[in-house]
C-alpha cells in the first residue's frame, strides 16, 4: 500500500514551535540587555505600524545598555513613547537621535513575575504541540478509514508521532528550565 502520511511535516511543524518559543524567549528582558526585547514593538509610522528595528539601529555599547540609533529624527519621540508604553520596565533617555536605555537589575519581584510568564509561554507551545499531534493523529484515522493506510501502519505512524510530541515536549522543558535559571541567577 502506499502511504499518504508524512512524519517529517509533522516534526517540521513541531520544531518551528520550538523555534518560535525561542524567539518568544528572546523578547523577555532578564536584566541583560538584548535587541530582541524590541521585537514585539510595533511603531505606528508612514500609515502603518513598523517594527523599531526597520527605523533604526539597536546596539549594545555596554553589557547593561541598548542604544538605538534612529534614522529619521520625526520617530524618535514616536519610538521612545511606544518604549514607554510598553511592559518593558524600561525608560529610554533622548540624545538627539538616540535613544539610550540603561537594562536595570531585576527585582526579586519581577524575577517571579518573569518566571511565571515563562510558564505561561511553555504551556502554549506545549498545547501546539498536543494539537499537531491531535491533527495528526486525526488524519491518521481517517486514512485508515479511507483504507488509504492499514491499521498496522497507522498504529506506527501514531507511535512516531508521539515519540516526536515527547522529545518536543522535553526539548521545551528543557529550554524553560534554563531560561528560569537564567532568570533567577541574574
Amino acid at each position: 500500500m502506499s502511504t499518504n502520511f508524512d512524519t517529517k511535516e509533522i516534526s517540521q511543524k513541531m520544531e518551528k514551535t520550538i523555534l518560535s518559543l525561542k524567539k518568544d524567549l528572546g523578547t523577555l528582558r532578564t536584566g541583560r540587555a538584548n535587541p530582541a526585547m524590541f521585537d514585539l514593538l510595533r511603531i505606528d509610522v508612514y500609515g502603518q505600524k513598523m517594527p523599531i528595528n526597520q527605523l533604526a539601529t539597536i546596539t549594545i555599547p555596554e553589557p547593561r545598555t541598548i542604544a538605538i540609533q534612529v534614522w529619521d529624527k520625526s520617530n524618535v519621540n514616536l519610538i521612545d513613547s511606544e518604549i514607554k508604553k510598553s511592559n518593558l520596565g524600561v525608560n529610554p533617555q533622548i540624545d538627539g537621535q538616540v535613544l539610550r536605555i540603561r537594562i536595570p537589575q531585576l527585582t526579586e519581584e519581577r524575577r517571579v513575575e518573569l518566571t511565571k510568564n515563562l510558564k505561561i509561554i511553555g504551556e502554549k507551545n506545549k498545547v501546539s504541540i498536543r494539537s499537531i499531534r491531535r491533527d495528526a493523529n486525526d488524519n491518521i484515522k481517517k486514512l485508515i478509514k479511507a483504507k488509504s493506510i492499514s491499521e498496522d501502519e497507522g498504529k506506527n505512524f501514531e507511535k512516531e508521532i508521539q515519540k516526536n510530541t515527547d522529545n518536543s515536549i522535553t526539548a521545551i522543558d528543557k529550554i524553560l528550565a534554563e531560561k528560569e535559571k537564567e532568570i533567577l541567577n541574574l
